[in-house]
């Protein structure tokens, strides 16, 4: 799904959510670029990852009885916390700092029986970076995941570099995950909010 033009202020590509239920838990943390460089803390970025994932068991409906449950809960951990670490390295590593707009990253819950955890991410671009971005949705739109998957990895044998994209894309094959972006254009500027949205059963 797309929405709007080149020229339009907001741009939906994906299976983005615009608004979330009146009531549901969720967290979100921020970091500040004026505040100390965001791309020095990269350590911290896993930490994040790790600590959004161990929020997300208390929202899990347990059976003490059921043997399925911890192992349940292990595989939904792990998966929130590749997914989270993949999302706030992304917006981090893309982010312009040069505009000090705050990253901001977090987790939705949806669904009590069965969960949904919705996480996000969002941070600044110019319009060539906007651009890179948007030609790139378009590809994992129009191609079969598995096949763009390999096509990265040989891609990056051939240029020994590391190319963006790959964890989207382990998102999509390996947790059947949903995902959607968002372009804010801000006003009499050339700075772009981009949020990702990823969507996954847990």
């Amino acid at each position: 799904m797309t929405s709007g033009s080149l020229k339009t202020m907001t741009q939906i590509f994906g299976e983005f959510i615009e608004e979330f239920p009146p009531e549901h838990d969720s967290l979100e943390l921020t970091f500040t670029p004026s505040s100390r460089p965001i791309k020095q803390r990269w350590r911290n970025n896993r930490l994040s990852a790790h600590f959004v994932a161990d929020y997300l068991s208390s929202f899990l409906p347990v059976d003490e009885e059921d043997a399925s449950s911890e192992k349940r809960i292990k595989e939904s951990k792990g998966a929130v916390s590749y997914v989270a670490n993949e999302l706030l390295e992304n917006a981090i590593k893309f982010n312009n700092d040069d505009t000090n707009y705050k990253v901001r990253f977090g987790i939705h819950f949806i669904g009590e029986i069965e969960v949904t955890a919705v996480i996000f991410a969002s941070n600044s671009v110019n319009q060539q970076g906007a651009n890179k971005l948007k030609e790139f949705i378009q590809e994992i739109m129009a191609s079969d995941p598995n096949e763009l998957y390999l096509q990265q990895l040989e891609k990056n044998a051939e240029s020994e570099s590391d190319t963006s994209g790959l964890g989207l894309l382990t998102m999509i094959n390996d947790y059947s995950a949903k995902i959607g972006w968002k372009f804010d254009r801000r006003p009499d500027s050339d700075t772009i909010i981009v949020t990702t949205v990823v969507q996954i059963r847990v």
